[in-house]
């Protein structure tokens, strides 16, 4: 007994005959794409938390949020005719990494785009342990998709903080894919010094001790600032306002 065929037209071969100026040529399936998309969303690496992450189901509280759902939206659409990624910065729980992941799952359906998505905190953590003898897996394979993709989102930046073999990482990692002109989107939850934004939480904003230069050093961040446009974003812990409202009554 043989497998089902899932597409009738090509048989699963990807290809069909098409007559053109009297020939009988081979093109391209219409479930090729289908299957390509299918693919690059499997390995883009998306926690599960986040998977239907889009701009459809994202909330807007506030100005920030509609001026950063805008942004993304933007990017999508000029995507690839972009010369900088993002940089969405703000507290916790205002969404930047679901917005982060709506930008990927926009470019990966709807523009077949390889996406791959990274924790800081893990991806440091995978290099580290690439070291071990035992590890299975080497530094290079950890790196393959970081360089290798078109769109990475590194989520959480500056979440590990930095040491010189931090940073030069990082560093080498960002730069690399700068020069190969591959775009990135960052999320982070530290103040960028360089902004002169005013935020409604101020015991975010006043954490001057955590910046993001602080966490991550002088020398990226200047990277970051050829590389990304700044997003900030304002509001309230949609985690601990919005969802824990909701567990009251369970």
């Amino acid at each position: 007994m043989t497998a089902k065929e899932t597409c009738p037209k090509c048989r699963d071969t990807s290809w069909v005959l098409k007559d053109s100026k009297g020939s009988t040529v081979a093109v391209r399936c219409s479930c090729y794409k289908e299957q390509k998309n299918q693919a690059y969303f499997d390995q883009a690496g998306i926690p599960k938390r986040y998977t239907n992450c889009s701009f459809n189901n994202f909330e807007t509280h506030n100005e920030t949020h509609q001026h950063a759902k805008k942004i993304a939206q933007k990017f999508v659409k000029d995507y690839p005719a972009l010369n900088a990624g993002l940089l969405f910065i703000g507290p916790c729980g205002v969404g930047k990494t679901h917005l982060s992941v709506a930008i990927m799952n926009e470019l990966i359906w709807k523009k077949t785009i390889s996406c791959y998505f990274c924790d800081f905190r893990e991806l440091i953590r995978n290099i580290q342990s690439s070291y071990s003898t035992e590890s299975r897996i080497t530094e290079s394979e950890v790196l393959f998709p970081i360089f290798q993709k078109d769109l990475l989102v590194l989520d959480e930046l500056g979440a590990k903080r930095t040491t010189a073999w931090v940073e030069e990482t990082v560093f080498y990692i960002i730069n690399h894919r700068y020069n190969q002109k591959k775009l990135t989107v960052f999320t982070s939850n530290y103040i960028d010094d360089g902004e002169d934004e005013e935020d409604t939480r101020d015991s975010f904003f006043k954490r001057k001790d955590d910046s993001l230069v602080d966490r991550i050093g002088i020398r990226l961040r200047s990277r970051l600032y050829e590389m990304c446009k700044i997003v900030n974003m304002e509001g309230d812990d949609y985690r601990k306002k919005i969802k824990q409202a909701s567990y009251r009554n369970i």
